[in-house]
């Protein structure tokens, strides 16, 4: 039972006669009856809570930044009208909207109700309660009960990277010699013979038909095709960190708008691994459109998901659908189990790409080690996204407080070229860019095999 808003007036009216009545004992013992009467009666006459039935519908998926709305269904089989207010409660990263909803269900009839969500969050966002309060035909009490109605809406990536997929598309059919412009590169599908220029490879050289002319010629030969490409998610402790912006709003905030592209309003504070996500999800539409065969896993301490074997047609939504609940763990990363699991799961030499952070002690600690065991089987490329607030902060001066900051600044890049620099020493690919260029870059460095004959 809850009394509402009408009842405090009700008791401040009767408070107000007992005051002035000539006798107040006996004025104060009949408002109180009465009050107490009409609360009952309208407690009596308020529609039924826990009689009412609850069903859902809707949509199960929207991605990040955008809204999706969920129909709650309420029926009533008592014999009284079910008047009042109705509270369909979401966590705040689902951004339900509206908070309250007014409900009106006459006997027998049911009604629907429709909530907008606009997530702020990847993952799973599941119902938590729905609390129902009716009120009596004279509004002094109400009835309240919660009902569990489940439902589940999954956020999904944004996929913003896309917008470069045509730039890069147009780049590989270059290279695969759909376009007049053939670019030279060494796999081991034979293309033509042209005259050597200097910086070719000797070892292109075809000496029996250079020695049928004048001029040195050599082979070109045309990128090759259906080889794999795995992509390794870090999910341990530093990829937790936030860096760049979100394409969501934060919490209470208004719904997104939209820009000329149709792309939502961004925010600061995604973290690495939704950054590395879209990175992923680029690469992969890419060298499927290539012909390359394209599996994901995901790893901190253990195998947290695992895609493969997936068509081209299916990739994307197999993709987006397995990252969506993908949280990063606040572990340290097993860089030897990682290792251990990719050289089980890819017998034969691919393409490794592994989205972490440049973390000099991190990678000092877990995998500069064991790195060699990987790249001697397998060419690994490594991306990592860059906070662009280090850079303003190297930028700074004026105050005391400014120069110590671009000191801290400085030491992190320095420590970060220092990582990038040993890595490739060992033969490892290297791209370190800012969170909106990460995902342009490391297709750019996958086209750049692709056209040098490496993969």
């Amino acid at each position: 039972m809850a009394l509402t808003g009408r009842a405090a007036l009700l008791a401040l009216v009767g408070t107000l006669a007992v005051l002035f009545a000539p006798r107040p004992g006996l004025a104060m013992a009949a408002v109180a009856l009465l009050i107490a009467a009409l609360v009952v009666a309208d407690l009596l006459l308020a529609g039924g809570v826990r009689s009412l039935r609850f069903t859902r519908a809707g949509e199960r998926l929207v991605r990040l930044g955008e809204s999706v709305t969920v129909e709650l269904i309420v029926e009533n089989p008592g014999p009284r009208r079910a008047r009042g207010v109705l509270r369909d409660a979401w966590p705040p990263s689902a951004g339900a909207a509206p908070r309250h909803l007014p409900l009106d269900v006459p006997p027998g009839e049911r009604r629907r109700l429709v909530t907008t969500l606009t997530p702020t969050r990847r993952g799973d966002r599941e119902a938590v309660t729905v609390t129902v309060r009716t009120l009596g035909p004279l509004g002094v009490a109400a009835r309240q009960g919660s009902h569990r109605v489940p439902w589940s809406v999954r956020v999904l990536p944004p996929f913003l990277s896309r917008k470069h997929l045509p730039a890069k598309l147009s780049r590989l059919r270059e290279l695969e010699g759909q376009h007049p412009s053939m670019v030279r590169g060494q796999g081991t599908e034979f293309d033509s013979l042209r005259e050597y220029v200097a910086g070719d490879d000797v070892r292109s050289i075809d000496w029996r038909a250079t020695a049928r002319r004048d001029d040195v010629v050599v082979r070109t030969w045309r990128p090759e095709r259906d080889r794999r490409v795995l992509i390794v998610l870090d999910t341990g402790r530093t990829s937790a960190g936030r860096v760049g912006i979100a394409p969501v709003p934060t919490a209470g905030a208004e719904p997104p708008s939209t820009g000329r592209a149709g792309e939502p309003r961004v925010v600061p504070g995604w973290p690495r691994l939704d950054w590395s996500m879209d990175a992923a999800l680029l690469l992969a539409a890419l060298a499927s459109r290539a012909g390359d065969r394209v599996d994901l896993m995901a790893h901190d301490r253990a195998v947290r998901a695992w895609v493969s074997g997936t068509g081209r047609t299916e990739l994307l939504s197999s993709l987006v659908t397995t990252m969506a609940p993908i949280e990063a763990e606040l572990v340290e990363a097993d860089s030897a189990g990682m290792v251990a699991a990719v050289l089980s799961r890819a017998r034969r030499r691919c393409l490794v790409v592994v989205l972490t952070d440049l973390n000099p002690a991190a990678l000092e600690e877990g995998l500069l080690p064991v790195l060699p065991r990987l790249s001697s089987r397998h060419l690994v490329l490594l991306a990592a996204v860059s906070d662009p607030q280090v850079a303003e902060m190297a930028a700074g001066r004026g105050t005391s407080e400014l120069v110590y900051g671009a000191a801290a600044a400085e030491h992190l890049a320095a420590g970060r070229r220092r990582i990038t620099a040993l890595l490739r020493a060992q033969g490892v690919e290297v791209v370190d860019a800012a969170p909106d260029r990460l995902a342009p870059a490391l297709a750019d460095a996958y086209l750049a095999l692709k056209a040098a004959g490496r993969l």
